[in-house]
């Protein structure tokens, strides 16, 4: 998911440095992306709090009962949780920068 976001923002920077390659169709199909972008994003917010979730929980089995299998399950989930933070703030920020090229898509149809 990581390549396909990266290659449609570079794809779409590219259409918008030539003006005349933008018009309604594009903008759609810019907000249709948009759109899946959104859900993945939804997906992974979920998916992160609940190994957020389960991360504070296994702290505090760790800090309760002191055993290592309380120790081995914190560690677990706080090797998940890190990539799924890391991985949703990517997504997040491509999100956001896709509106803004869909503002300034919008932006050039109209002055056309």
């Amino acid at each position: 998911m990581k390549n396909e976001v990266k290659e449609y923002l570079s794809e779409v920077e590219i259409r918008l440095k030539d003006k005349n390659s933008v018009d309604e169709q594009f903008a759609a199909d810019m907000l249709t992306r948009i759109g899946f972008y959104q859900h993945e994003r939804l997906i992974h917010l979920i998916v992160t709090m609940t190994f957020a979730i389960m991360t504070v929980i296994s702290f505090y089995m760790l800090v309760t009962s002191y055993s290592l299998a309380a120790l081995l399950l914190s560690l677990l989930f706080l090797g998940l949780v890190i990539p799924y933070i890391a991985h949703y703030y990517f997504l997040e920020n491509s999100t956001q920068k896709l509106y803004r090229l869909y503002y300034e898509a919008l932006d050039i149809i109209r002055h056309k």
